[in-house]
């Protein structure tokens, strides 16, 4: 038997949140890799919203290393913030806005994924212009959002290898296939109608005189935005019902990683276009990603808009409401569209690559209506706010745009009769009285009560004299019939009740009656692919599988398992109840006064649908409810939504016109109908007259707790005031405090109630309890409120258990959105008999005579008391602000619980001593038995001021004193020691194995293997617990140690009113005035208390703990590195220092800031000297310097030393691993190891240490063992494994703080909640009167090892030719190599040029040199440079080690080709092969089983590594081959044997012996005349030639005939 308990919070009627949230988008890139293109200059842009911003560009290279830190900063609503979309695109530079890829991903998914955050993901990027393309590429990033409150957790960093397996880290939510396709997403778009009118107005005047006619003043069009696309449908001009038959085509990738599709209807305007109404569609609600999901399917169905009210204003003061922020309050529109979705093929000829949204028309659709009838009855309307009371007040009932008095009486031709299939179109008639008939004798609809004036109950509000004649509206509609959507709802919402507050036994044959009932009517007109699909969804994968699941044998070891299935299965039955596709719009019922509209409530209509099946009926379906009406918009969430504006009992059924005859049904017994004498038989606005059950109430009011500060001083003076029915009552009040203990009967006397005995007995009438502060002048402030539901005796029951009479209960109080206290009372509802009151038990409590006339709560229901003394502990005060102006100086705790209490003695002088000089006092006070019913105790602060004046410094009450209560010494079984002793012993055989060279360890090797991150740890994986001890905490090191409140607690004081929702300023964090240091003990007073020989009876069950005097201390902080800083300047950057300040000593470490680093690291110690009580806080701050102006806070974190310093856990100096004299890990503390122990033991009143032979040590009869192979020491060393084990000791044991590091979140005082980068630290304290200590730990960063990396390019090979040449045709490159180190692109080295090689050979013996610094922990290059000209000074960049070698064609006149590249990382890369034949492009593509080496070990490698580039289809392809030797010199080495480059001195290189072609220039022109007459224009040059002797012979021919012609005529 499995109950899945199920608590809705009863304000969810009243406040639903929409607050602005400050949120933070974090967004880290940190490199990129696989990037499609030749020798690139990548640069990413990270775009959310509008918001751009740039990493900087990284020059020829294809995986560029960014490690860039970006905040994006939004002040939005919620719905808002997480519909933006973070947009990550890669583009090259050069050509400025070459897109390479892009990724997309809402902001909302990333919200919802576990932690809020992407932790060093790999995004896909993927061209939106050719969807044929597949992947562009991957960018490495950190993605996280946060909101006010949220606290980013940095995941346990993975190994290196495991986060560049890129497949396997895709940043991807859960349950997305890694491999998506491009799908085309078709909406399509028909018809809308019930759009609101816009011509009641001056405007509608003012455009009819100018135009002429009165046209249609909306020219309406459909805008839809998916993953950051935009598509409009066409404008329909001037029309009401525009008709668009189009759809919109969106490409994007499926699944999208946007979930919600926003469809909005819009007015086009020449000036401003504005939003009719807002629907957004969520895609996980429309398909299912199962084994028999289905894609996104909708309709084609009608979608209901909701928003600001439909009367025309020309200022509209809830337009965002129609822009879908925040809950329509009334209806606007219905849009009919369909959505399908197609997975594309790119392999497929015909698809168009790009990802444009394209419009195109679609055929119509025609549907038939039926005809809906909705009848409501006023029962009773109460709490009328009193601004409102004096006007005539009525009631308006909408569904959907028929009721409303602007639209008239909406009808369709089509009369709903089945046969006619022609379109839905409507007409409007204008009703001119509400009882006027139609032609046909049909009636008209009534949808609105008839005016009158309230009445008052009390001073707050008035109630409408629905007596004897109780009002009713109804209204005929006409929609669509797809009830069957709303019953299959309605089905699941009821199984998902049942199984909230029953068990898993009622779910089986729920499933099954479902079946029954859902495949009902399957041959209904209408039904859409997305409905057979839910129901395929809602039967097979849910509800009979999990039944049956969850209904196999529970047994004790898995009831919690099968109660969590239950909860995730309710989880899931509550979202599969939403129905995408929606039917009849949801019921709007508006307060009306004086003809403006006041406050609304908005009805859901399947909650009120019939059906003659009683699982399908809605849940409120001809049943009375309650409602309460609030104030539409923005206003209700602020203090004006507080007041209750109306609450209405009403009576409302829903269903077909022919299911009419059950309307009445449900309504309460004994009324009379009265008719409207001309109408056909149906009420028209009928008075029903009800028959009474006269009733008495019994309120029980006993205390409340947590209450809201209302008044200046921090406290309130509260009362409650009860509504039930018309009749109001309040309590006494009760001044100056938090926690009221009211402990008062309230009787409602006769009051009137309508309906049956067994209704009112099920489902009584709610109780409205509000709470308020009195204040002496003007009206009581509003603090709260809460309901309850009174338990019913009706009159032949025996008054008696089980449920009478009632147990108190504690009924949390809300204000606003926000909980404010919790209110403890019972509440019993007695219906009067025949006899009258007699039959009534009777009201019997302690007599109490001082209360007068009030009644304290009776004996049956008060709690039982037992006598309890409290001791307090009064310790100190801390960090009190001024009151009043004036400072603190004679303060005085005076504690209060129940009545009775006790003052702590006066501190003379604040300033001087803030601590008590008497440090423990008691009370006795009478309390309940039960723990839960304890009243809060109150902590007050006075200061004594002269003439005896006494000041409010400020109070906390503590409302749970369950952690103080003393429930005796556990007794604790000794039998570990076995277990113990073998732990130890293995310990020690580890010890003995590992050898390792200690002088290469320093400080950071311990740190850096602590965290988990290098690679040093694979060395040292053995040695870790006796070399690296330090525990590196990722949070506070108090929230591991339970705030060090061990004995000493520190309580927050409260001064000033509480802030509100509106109020984001006023946060408790303002209110704090001061802390309280002491503690509490309470228990049960009884004489057989048992007593050490060795009690302190002054100090009650406070027994040794240190006194109070003032003491020196030396407290030495030592800071590493902080982490994600804020940026504080333009450029994205911070330039961080730190500030240390304790007490009057201020440190500011101004000189060693760091530039522009947001991770910078520090690795320094600080000295400060402290007298504890008086400097007990420590802020370490990190500022921004500024060249000029002041410096910037990023953040600061505030420690307590004062409780550290005298915590049981011993926070003054961890305890190490290991103890050792010297080195690194050297013991810190002045006391050493045995000294400890022996002190734990005397202060723990221990027998022992006992050192015994063999490495045993024994403390109060448990054994620890210790290797005994150390030399030196050897007590100290058995001494330090008990310390290390503290706590298994019985009785005083407890965890010992180890040596640590802390990360610290940095918070800034102007925005609270939200942090602003972390700070890894730690801090150690030394008292002044013992031994001083050691000097500080050296822990300065590790300063970079300077290297040489020489690259010798001997030769290569097969690089492939570039050049055609132009005479020869020969195909021929000019090879030359360059090299460079990663982010060191600007001293990128050349080899000198081999020309016109024929077969891609190149002989170079060439020679780079590159000096690199190298931080060997990290692998990491550093880099100091410049940023630009006008920089300051130098940033330090670290980046991964690399060689890039490229080779390109070298050109004259044009641009150099590139032809191929290889990257190395230096730390890990493909060993080189013997000769350029074993050289394979697997070297690149196939790296995983590559042998690999590192540089840094092999010191010299030589070998033929190949060139890659992509081709056309994207993929790599060997471009050639190099053969270099690679020569590792650290800086000492290098300067000893010095090389130079190229082949210059010193170490020249040779020559290399390349073919001569010294004559090639003067030989080039002949062999290019042979190639072009010989080989390639052979038979042209003959034709030529052939041409050019007949054109000589010819030419010949002409010349010398005149002559021969002269010679022949004259015969010479």
């Amino acid at each position: 038997f499995i109950g899945v308990s199920h608590h809705s919070s009863p304000t969810s009627d009243l406040d639903k949140p929409n607050s602005f949230l400050n949120n933070f988008t974090f967004v880290t890139v940190i490199e990129a890799r696989q990037l499609v293109g030749l020798n690139m200059d990548p640069m990413v842009c990270v775009e959310i919203g509008e918001d751009k911003k740039y990493t900087s560009m990284k020059e020829s290279t294809n995986c560029p290393y960014y490690n860039e830190y970006f905040v994006f900063d939004f002040h939005v609503p919620p719905d808002v913030m997480f519909d933006k979309i973070l947009k990550i695109s890669v583009s090259h530079h050069i050509k400025l806005g070459t897109l390479v890829g892009t990724f997309k991903l809402d902001v909302g998914t990333i919200y919802s994924h576990p932690e809020h955050q992407f932790y060093h993901k790999w995004a896909l990027l993927s061209d939106p212009d050719d969807i044929t393309a597949g992947c562009k590429g991957y960018v490495k990033c950190d993605v996280a959002v946060v909101a006010k409150g949220d606290t980013i957790k940095t995941p346990h960093k993975a190994n290196e290898s495991d986060e560049d397996d890129i497949e396997g880290n895709l940043l991807l939510p859960e349950g997305v296939p890694a491999e998506r396709q491009w799908a085309r997403y078709y909406l399509k778009i028909y018809r809308a109608e019930g759009l609101p009118r816009m011509n009641t107005s001056i405007m509608a005047n003012v455009k009819k005189a100018f135009i002429g006619e009165n046209k249609d003043l909306v020219d309406p069009y459909v805008q839809v935005l998916f993953a950051g696309q935009k598509g409009k449908t066409s404008i329909q001009k001037s029309c009401y019902e525009p008709i668009w038959n189009e759809q919109i085509v969106f490409t994007e990738m499926f699944p999208p990683l946007c979930r919600r599709m926003k469809i909005q209807i819009r007015d086009s305007d020449k000036v401003n276009d504005v939003a009719i109404g807002t629907h957004f569609l969520d895609l996980r609600k429309i398909s299912n990603d199962g084994d028999k999901g289905f894609l996104p399917t909708l309709g084609p169905a009608w979608v209901n808009m909701y928003g600001s009210t439909r009367t025309y204003t020309l200022m509209d003061e809830y337009q965002e409401l129609n822009e879908g922020l925040g809950e329509g309050v009334s209806f606007r529109a219905r849009l009919l569209i369909s959505l399908g979705v197609e997975i594309l093929d790119p392999s497929s000829p015909d698809i168009t690559s790009s990802t444009e949204v394209q419009l195109e028309g679609v055929p119509n659709i025609s549907e038939v209506v039926e005809e809906f009838f909705l009848f409501g009855s006023f029962l009773e309307a109460t709490m009328v706010d009193r601004k409102i009371g004096d006007k005539p007040i009525n009631f308006e009932v909408t569904i959907g745009y028929y009721g409303n008095e602007i639209d008239g009486v909406v009808q369709p031709k089509t009369k709903g009769k089945k046969g006619d299939g022609d379109e839905e179109e409507t007409e409007l008639i204008h009703n001119d009285s509400e009882e006027e008939m139609e032609d046909d004798g049909d009636l008209a609809s009534v949808a609105t009560t008839p005016p009158m004036k309230p009445v008052i109950t009390d001073r707050n509000y008035f109630h409408l004299p629905y007596f004897e004649r109780k009002p009713c509206i109804y209204i005929k509609s006409y929609w669509q019939d797809q009830r069957r959507r709303l019953y299959n709802a309605n089905i699941i919402d009821n199984t998902a009740d049942k199984l909230a507050s029953h068990s898993l036994y009622y779910l089986l044959s729920e499933s099954y009656q479902f079946l029954s009932l859902a495949n009902k009517d399957q041959n209904q007109s209408g039904r859409t692919k997305l409905d057979r699909e839910r129901l395929k969804l809602c039967l097979a994968e849910v509800v009979c599988q999990q039944a049956k699941a969850m209904r196999s044998q529970v047994k004790k070891s898995t009831v919690r398992d099968k109660i969590k299935l239950a909860q995730n299965f309710l989880t899931k039955l509550r979202f599969l109840a939403i129905e995408p596709q929606h039917s009849v719009p949801d019921v709007f019922i508006w307060m009306i006064s004086n003809g403006k509209r006041i406050a609304y409530a908005r009805v859901s209509s399947k909650d009120i649908l019939f059906s003659s099946t009683d699982e399908e009926r809605g849940k409120d379906c001809g049943k009375v409810k309650t409602i309460f009406l609030r104030i539409p918009g923005k206003k209700g969430f602020g203090p004006a939504g507080w007041t209750v504006q109306s609450k209405i009992e009403i009576y409302l059924w829903l269903g077909l016109n022919k299911q009419r005859k059950d309307y009445l049904s449900g309504l309460p017994n004994g009324f009379e109908e009265n008719r409207l004498s001309k109408g056909p038989g149906l009420p028209m606005s009928p008075p029903i007259s009800l028959t009474y059950m006269m009733t008495e109430q019994l309120f029980h009011m006993y205390q409340a707790r947590s209450l809201f500060a209302a008044d200046s001083s921090g406290l309130s003076d509260p009362f409650a005031r009860v509504f039930f029915s018309t009749q109001s009552q309040v309590t006494e009040v009760l001044a100056e405090t938090l926690c009221p203990t009211w402990d008062q009967l309230l009787v409602f006397e006769n009051v009137e109630l309508f309906g049956e005995a067994g209704e009112l007995r099920d489902d009584p009438p709610i109780i409205v309890i509000e709470i308020y502060d009195q204040d002496t002048v003007g009206k009581a402030d509003f603090m709260g409120r809460t309901f309850a539901k009174p338990i019913v005796k009706m009159a032949d029951e025996h008054y008696g258990p089980p449920r009478f009479p009632p147990q108190l209960e504690y009924y949390q109080i809300y204000r606003g959105n926000c909980t404010a206290g919790e209110m403890l009372a019972a509440f019993e509802l007695l219906q009067i008999g025949p006899n009258g009151k007699a039959d009534l038990p009777p009201i019997d409590g302690p007599t109490d005579m001082d209360r007068g006339p009030i009644l304290p709560v009776p004996l049956g229901i008060r709690p039982v008391l037992s006598k309890y003394r409290i001791e307090v502990l009064f310790w100190g005060l801390r960090d009190l602000k001024r009151v009043n102006l004036a400072q603190v100086d004679r303060p005085r705790v005076d504690i209060e619980c129940a009545g009775k209490g006790v003052q702590s003695a006066l501190i003379p002088n604040y300033k001087k001593n803030p601590n008590f000089s008497t440090l423990v006092k008691w009370f006795e006070v009478d309390l309940p038995e039960n723990e839960l019913l304890h009243p809060p105790l109150n902590i007050r602060v006075v200061d004594c001021r002269a003439f005896g004046r006494y000041t409010l410094v400020g109070s906390i009450a503590v409302t749970s004193l369950r952690k103080f209560i003393y429930r005796g010494a556990d007794k604790q079984d000794d039998d570990k020691d076995g277990k113990g002793k073998k732990k130890k012993r293995k310990k020690g055989d580890e010890m003995e194995e590992e050898e390792l060279d200690e002088s290469m360890l320093d400080w950071w090797s311990k740190y850096f293997a602590s965290i988990e991150t290098l690679t040093e740890v694979s060395l040292i994986s053995i040695f870790v617990c006796s070399v690296f001890s330090n525990k590196v905490y990722a949070k506070e090191l108090e929230s591991e140690f339970d705030n060090f409140e061990d004995w000493l607690h520190s309580f927050n004081l409260f001064r000033g009113k509480g802030g509100d929702d509106d109020d984001q300023n006023v946060t408790d964090e303002d209110r704090v005035v001061g802390k309280f240091k002491g503690s509490l003990c309470m228990y049960k007073v009884s004489d057989d208390m048992s007593r050490d020989m060795s009690f302190d009876s002054n100090m009650g069950m406070f027994q040794n703990i240190p006194h109070n005097d003032p003491i020196n201390v030396l407290v030495r902080i030592y800071v590493i590195r902080a982490t994600d800083l804020h940026p504080a300047d333009i450029n994205g950057k911070a330039d961080p220092y730190i500030a240390i300040k304790l007490g009057k000593t201020e440190i500011k470490d101004k000189e060693n800031y760091i530039s522009k680093q947001l991770n910078p690291l520090f690795g320094k110690s600080f000295d400060v000297e402290a007298t504890f009580p008086m400097d007990s806080t420590l802020t370490v701050s990190i500022y921004d310097w500024d060249l000029v102006g002041t410096d910037d806070l990023i953040g600061e974190t505030k420690l307590d030393l004062e409780n550290r310093f005298y915590s049981k856990h011993r926070a003054t100096c961890g305890i190490a691993c290991n103890y050792a004299i010297h080195g690194y890990n050297v013991w810190r503390d002045p006391m050493k190891p045995t000294h400890i122990l022996a002190k734990l033991c005397k202060d723990g009143k221990l027998d022992g240490p006992h050192y015994g032979p063999g490495g045993r040590v024994k403390v109060e009869n448990r054994v620890f063992m210790a290797p005994t192979e150390i030399e030196d020491e050897n007590d100290e060393h058995l001494a330090l494994t008990v310390l290390n084990h503290w706590a298994e000791i019985p009785r005083v044991g407890c965890k010992l703080v180890p040596e640590h590091v802390e990360t610290r979140p940095l918070l800034h005082p102007d925005k609270p909640g939200i942090e602003q980068g972390r700070i890894e630290m730690w801090v150690d304290m030394f008292p002044k009167d013992m031994t001083a200590p050691g000097p500080a730990l050296d822990i300065s960063p590790r300063k970079p090892k300077k290297f040489e990396l020489r690259v010798i390019v001997w030769n290569t090979d097969e690089v492939v030719l570039e050049d055609d040449d132009i005479f020869t045709g020969e195909k021929s490159s000019d090879i030359f190599v360059r090299g460079w180190l990663k982010g060191q692109q600007e001293d990128k080295q050349d080899t000198d040029v081999h020309y016109h090689s024929i077969t891609g050979e190149g002989n170079f013996n060439w020679r780079f040199v590159y000096p690199f610094d190298y931080l060997m922990a990290e692998e990491k290059i550093v880099i100091s440079k410049k940023e630009s000209m006008f920089a300051w000074d130098e940033t330090e960049y670290k980046i991964p080690a690399r060689l890039n070698l490229q080779v390109w064609d070298a050109d004259h006149f044009s641009a150099d080709d590139f032809l191929g590249a290889i990257e190395l990382d230096l730390n890990r890369f493909p060993r080189g092969a013997k000769t350029a034949k074993q050289c394979t492009i697997e070297m690149v593509t196939n790296e995983a089983e590559m042998p690999m080496v590192s540089i840094f070990k092999q010191k010299r490698i030589k070998g033929w590594w190949p060139f890659v580039a992509r081709n056309e289809e994207d993929e790599f392809e060997l471009t050639g081959k190099v053969e270099a030797e690679l020569h590792l010199l650290t800086g000492e080495e290098a300067e000893k044997s010095p090389a130079g480059e190229g082949r210059n001195e010193p170490e020249p290189l040779e020559k290399p012996n390349r073919p001569d072609i010294a004559l090639l220039w003067f030989l080039i022109p002949f062999k290019a005349a042979k190639h072009l007459m010989c080989d390639q224009y052979r038979w042209l040059t003959i034709k030529i030639l052939t041409a050019l002797l007949l054109l000589v012979i010819v030419g010949l021919f002409i010349y010398n005939m005149p002559g021969y012609m002269v010679k022949k005529m004259l015969g010479v």
